[in-house]
Parts: C-alpha cells; structure tokens; sequence
C-alpha cells in the first residue's frame, strides 16, 4: 500500500492578542480549551487542534485559511453565537444544492479579521432560517 497523509491533526491561526483570542474562541465559540503557554493557546474542534498563535509586537498578522466549523442546525447556532456578540458579515445562504443534501453557510470574522464560517448540510428542500 502507498504512502498517504489523511488526518490534520493541528491548524494554526497567527492574530495579535493571545488574550483577546482566547477569549473569543474560548467564550464566544464555545471551543473547549485544552491549555494556554505564554501566547500560544489550544483548543480542541472535535479532535484537530486549533493552535491560536500571538505573533511578535509589531508584525501584522497574515489572513489565512477560512475555518469552517460544521453544525447540524445552522439558524440555532448562529443565534447562539450572536447572543454571545458574534457579529455574522452575511446571512444564512445556500451554497450548493447537492445530491441528497443543501449545503447551506453563513460567515463571521474574529478579532483579527480572520473569516470563519458555520456550515450546515441539511435534507434536501429544507429552508434553514
């Protein structure tokens, strides 16, 4: 059998406060913390670890990929996170009609300007909002 890598096991996000990041993913989003060294903080999204990174005072922080955290009622979880001061740049909108699923999202930013997304697969013809 070849050779192939599958599994991410850790992102890294670089922002500008570990401290204002900790608290937006920690409080804010709800990820469960798994531990905090100086200005690196991790958490935990269902087994791959989000590394935040503070990056040293006075470099900018570099926009990276978009995270896209998948739910499985996108309406609840974006009110939930409103409710917490989570402010969404678009509305719950499809992304693509799929075989035997819709594929709907919604995207948010955090302190650093980093876009993020919920993401729901829903049944066919179902209308999340």
């Amino acid at each position: 059998m070849a050779f192939a890598l599958n599994q991410i096991g850790q992102v890294t996000l670089g922002v500008a406060s570990a401290d204002a990041s900790e608290a937006f993913y920690g409080s804010k989003l709800g990820l469960r913390k798994l531990f905090r060294f100086g200005g690196l903080c991790f958490f935990d999204c269902a087994g791959v670890r989000l590394l935040i990174d503070q990056v040293q005072p006075g470099t900018s922080v570099a926009s990276g990929s978009h995270i896209y955290f998948k739910v499985a009622d996108i309406a609840l979880a974006r009110r939930e996170l409103e409710a917490r001061g989570v402010e969404f740049v678009d509305k719950i909108h499809l992304i693509s009609p799929m075989e035997d699923h819709d594929l709907w999202m919604s995207f948010f930013k955090d302190p650093d300007g980093h876009l993020l997304a919920l993401m729901s697969e829903v049944p066919k013809g179902f209308k999340p909002v």
